[in-house]
């Protein structure tokens, strides 16, 4: 019998961007954790961490890995696009995901407030409301014309409105901020061609224009996100800036719209495709939320993330210079086998199911990780429920995949009933 390793992916061949990883990035993320777990990818300049203890070690430290690099552009933006971008005054300031300075402790601690245990469990009731009024329409759609996209009026819908709704955001339809926070990513995360850059940014220089009259306006409503950001004091006792300010909601509301989605989509598609698996999350206590923290694991809609050196050190046995940039392969660290046993396998019972690092940890971990469970939980057994006979459509076979740097989601679920 031939060994499956010799049709393992050669690494230097890789493209992040290639459908062939899009399609299926395993084989690749087994072959660097297995032949180069600290691999320089020479198309990207990158340097790819793929073994879980090495993603681990790096979160870990944010004083040697630090967290500047982790917004940037990942294509170079051409000087016409930057002036897009400049006449909208977009700009990311270190707010959350790229702050390394003394200011991100305060600032997480404002954001945590509102996406904690507390605030969670009160929004459970909102999101199964908007959950069970979003499925009614798709049963209706699926009634009158045979089939529906879950994707487009469920998942992307969902974690939308119930953020609008926590965060007291008013004045702006569900349907622009999901296309702004969609084109925000693409910009910064994709590899898009000039057009599309100039039309990508055309839309993030909008969306930072929102982002800024909001913060700016004297009109937020008390207890809101925003009242909250006004009110913060940097550790120098100054008022934060409106700069930060807009950062910090640039971030908030892409991680808990667009990426929330991006996992209720693939937490959907894979529960669909899984044997014998629909439509039991409806009725059987537990497994929702074992499905989801499985789909985490091993198909998480954030991919990747990156770090940058603030020193020479040493990673995975390779000698790493000042100011090489990482990207850490959250998804290839979920199936580390040195952690998960057969890790190609999908068990929502598995005993260290929450040992996966999709959401990260220590000091950057995500402060939205509860929030975004509960709504992926929640979406998946109200599916279930309210669309018990459901199943993909032939044409669902090959989706069409969001495939950036580090987000990665089939962008259709279509259903029909059986």
């Amino acid at each position: 019998m031939t060994s499956p390793a010799l049709h393992a992916p050669a690494p230097d061949l890789l493209n992040l961007f290639g459908d062939g990883f899009v399609r299926d990035p395993h084989p690749w993320l087994d072959a660097l954790r297995s032949d180069s777990p600290v691999h320089h990818d020479p198309n990207t300049g990158l340097w790819l961490v793929s073994r879980h203890r090495d993603v681990r070690r790096v979160l870990l430290d944010p004083d040697v890995f630090r967290p500047d690099n982790a917004q940037n552009a990942v294509t170079p933006l051409p000087i016409a696009v930057l002036r897009v971008l400049a006449k909208a005054g977009f700009s990311l300031a270190p707010a959350l995901a790229n702050n390394g300075t003394a200011s991100h402790p305060g600032l997480r601690r404002v954001v945590t407030r509102f996406f904690n245990a507390e605030r969670v469990a009160a929004a459970v009731p909102v999101i199964e409301r908007v959950a069970a009024e979003l499925l009614d329409a798709a049963r209706q759609e699926i009634d009158a014309v045979g089939s529906c996209d879950l994707f487009s009026s469920f998942a992307q819908v969902l974690p939308c409105r119930v953020l609008m709704e926590l965060l007291g955001i008013r004045g702006v339809e569900p349907a622009t901020l999901i296309r702004w926070s969609d084109a925000a990513l693409e910009l910064f995360w994709g590899a898009p061609h000039l057009e599309r850059q100039l039309e990508l940014a055309r839309l993030a220089g909008e969306f930072n224009q929102w982002l800024t009259e909001t913060v700016h306006a004297a009109t937020a409503a008390p207890g809101s996100f925003i009242a909250a950001l006004a009110g913060h004091r940097l550790p120098d006792g100054e008022p934060l800036d409106p700069a930060t300010a807009v950062g910090a909601c640039f971030f908030v509301f892409v991680a808990g719209q667009s990426t929330t989605g991006q996992l209720i989509s693939t937490v959907l598609r894979r529960g669909l495709t899984e044997p014998g698996l629909w439509p039991r999350p409806a009725h059987e206590p537990g497994l929702a939320e074992g499905w989801v923290e499985e789909v985490l694991r091993r198909e998480p809609s954030v991919t990747s993330w990156r770090r940058i050196t603030a020193q020479p050190v040493e990673l995975g046995g390779v000698q790493l210079p000042a100011g090489a940039q990482l990207l850490l392969m959250l998804m290839g660290s979920g199936s580390d086998p040195e952690v998960f046993p057969s890790p190609e396998r999908m068990c929502p019972h598995r005993e260290n199911i929450r040992h996966h690092l999709s959401f990260g940890v220590g000091r950057h971990r995500c402060p939205g990780a509860s929030l975004a469970r509960t709504e992926a939980a929640i979406a998946l057994r109200t599916a279930a429920l309210r669309l018990p006979d459901a199943r993909l459509a032939p044409s669902q076979e090959e989706p069409p995949m969001l495939g950036l740097l580090s987000f990665r989601a089939p962008l259709s679920v279509v259903v029909e009933r059986v």
